[in-house]
């Protein structure tokens, strides 16, 4: 600006002497609106533009739950293993929150020998075994040490079963010195209107070379898969048929077997049996 004469004297502008409205953004410099020139609680939302704040412009602890609109939390925006259970109330959990992956894969049934029914023939003998008194009787199948014996039991399998082999296990005690038991495992299933006069499938044999006294209760370990004859199919009925085997050279115990029971191991492949 070009003076007639001496140039005024500058002097430094209040806010008195501006009008209201008379700055306008074109006024201002860029970068020239410091922290300092902003008063406190003046810029509000409407000064904001869309994703304007990101997670570098939060402290920490910043946002708070009355900063969360309701529903606003979804399940992508929880971390694996973030949801432990001091965050889930009791009895909240009900069988629809479940996947149907944690409800399917191996299975066990127990099968006591009381459950069982000697073969008519080469039978088992049913006995019951008292320790000392006021203890458990032990409720069991003997099987003889010179020739094969058996007995039976039937398991209606639910549909959740994938129609599969099985495997087992069997719980025993020995009346002699317990060296070694070999036990055989068969089955057969049959379904509504078919015949009940058919052969099992073919047996399959799990050693035990005990380590145990007389009267300890020994465990098998698991066998190979057994492969129920007939076909198996929704609602069958399956019957199966375990003995001892004492042609096999791995049952050596000069005294009975005395069976407590039998777990049998199935594959579900459903979580229920819709």
């Amino acid at each position: 600006m070009s003076y007639i004469g001496k140039q005024p004297a500058t002097v430094a502008l209040s806010t008195a002497d501006i009008a209201d409205g008379v700055i306008t953004t074109a006024k201002i410099a860029a970068d020239a609106v410091t922290d300092a020139k902003i008063a406190d609680d003046v810029v509000g939302t409407e000064h904001l533009t869309a994703n304007e704040v990101d997670t570098s412009a939060l402290g920490a602890d910043a946002v708070t739950g009355a900063q969360i609109a309701d529903d606003a939390i979804n399940s992508e925006h929880y971390t694996d293993a973030s949801i432990d259970t001091a965050h889930i109330t009791d009895a909240n959990v009900t069988n629809a929150k479940l996947a149907a992956t944690l409800q399917v894969g191996k299975q066990t049934i127990w099968v006591p020998s009381n459950a069982m029914t000697p073969t008519t023939s080469n039978g088992a003998e049913r006995n019951t075994v008292e320790t000392t008194s006021g203890r458990p009787d032990m409720q069991v199948l003997d099987f003889d040490k010179d020739s094969d014996e058996f007995a039976q039991f039937s398991i209606a399998f639910p549909k959740q079963w994938n129609l599969g082999t099985v495997t087992f296990q069997f719980f025993w005690s020995g009346l002699a010195a317990t060296t070694g038991v070999s036990m055989s495992l068969e089955a057969v299933a049959m379904n509504d209107n078919e015949t009940i006069d058919v052969a099992y499938g073919t047996a399959v044999v799990v050693d035990d070379d005990a380590q145990g006294a007389v009267e300890e209760l020994l465990v098998s370990a698991e066998s190979g898969a057994v492969t129920i004859g007939g076909t198996p199919a929704d609602n069958d009925l399956t019957y199966f048929r375990i003995g001892r085997d004492v042609s096999d050279s791995n049952d050596d115990m000069a005294g009975d077997c005395r069976l407590h029971g039998v777990k049998i191991f199935y594959t579900t492949d459903a979580h229920n049996d819709a």
